[in-house]
């Protein structure tokens, strides 16, 4: 069974920086498109970004596009969210999310298309 681990989490400034990173144990990370997704409380999960299985195709969500950049590393089957400019809105506990549907094209931002999570990991930004 896949399993995914979230890891990079924390307390940070409002205009400071984390890198969070996802840690894939199964064998279908480098055919995956990979995503992340937040939750604040008392909301309902939103997509961040996601990225491709070769790591050419990335989008994001208008409202971290700028701040945020997604990347992967297949040899460490890792996916990165570099997060900068953090604003107290980007509260929330984030999700790393696989779509092990084999080299599918493009990666998908919708919730339904996911079928690995991670545990998540939390990230609040205080003023």
């Amino acid at each position: 069974q896949v399993q995914l681990v979230e890891s990079g989490g924390g307390l940070v400034q409002a205009g400071g920086s984390l890198r969070l990173s996802c840690t894939s144990s199964g064998r279908t990370f480098i055919s995956s498109n990979m995503a992340w997704f937040r939750q604040a409380p008392g909301k309902e999960r939103e997509f961040v970004a996601c990225i491709s299985w070769g790591g050419g195709n990335a989008n994001y969500a208008d409202s971290v596009k700028g701040r945020f950049t997604i990347s992967r590393d297949n040899a460490k089957k890792t996916v990165y969210l570099q997060m900068i400019d953090l604003k107290p809105e980007d509260t929330a506990v984030y999700y790393c999310a696989e779509d092990s549907s084999y080299f599918t094209s493009p990666p998908s931002a919708s919730i339904r298309d996911y079928d690995v999570w991670g545990q998540g990991t939390q990230v609040t930004v205080s003023l």
